[in-house]
């Protein structure tokens, strides 16, 4: 009978984690390749990038040098951002145009990393540049 009350207790511990709580997909977007957490991107913190642009920062939440496109599609990003030309990776985004924005690691729409909504934006992993993208 302890063993049987031994593994109800264990099942107990392990169903309310140990005191600790689940990480959720938003906890897990909000980690930088070095595992250390940032804050979350706060709406505000966006302004910057025009109605009708893409925007890109060297920052997170929206903050260092912004490049903005307004073109539908950039073949190669690095021809008018000066950050991305100098090879620093972007760190957040912001999509105020119309529709989705798929983005990619490399020129001419290779290697997509992600994408984001219309009207919607926020921060990235932080590990990679984004060398092009197109509508969705």
């Amino acid at each position: 009978m302890n063993r049987i009350t031994a593994l109800a207790a264990t099942a107990i511990v392990l169903a309310f984690g140990l005191g600790t709580s689940p990480v959720s997909a938003t906890d897990a977007d909000a980690r930088t390749a070095a595992g250390q957490t940032r804050p979350a991107a706060p709406a505000a913190a966006f302004t910057r990038c025009t109605h009708g642009y893409f925007c890109a920062f060297d920052g997170w939440n929206g903050e260092g040098t912004r490049c903005q496109w307004t073109a539908r599609e950039m073949r190669n990003t690095a021809d008018n951002c000066s950050f991305i030309r100098e090879g620093r990776n972007v760190l957040s985004v912001w999509n105020k145009t119309e529709h989705r924005v798929q983005y990619y690691t490399q020129t001419n729409f290779n290697s997509r990393v992600g994408s984001t909504l219309a009207g919607q934006g926020g921060n990235l992993q932080g590990s990679y540049q984004i060398r092009s993208f197109k509508p969705q």
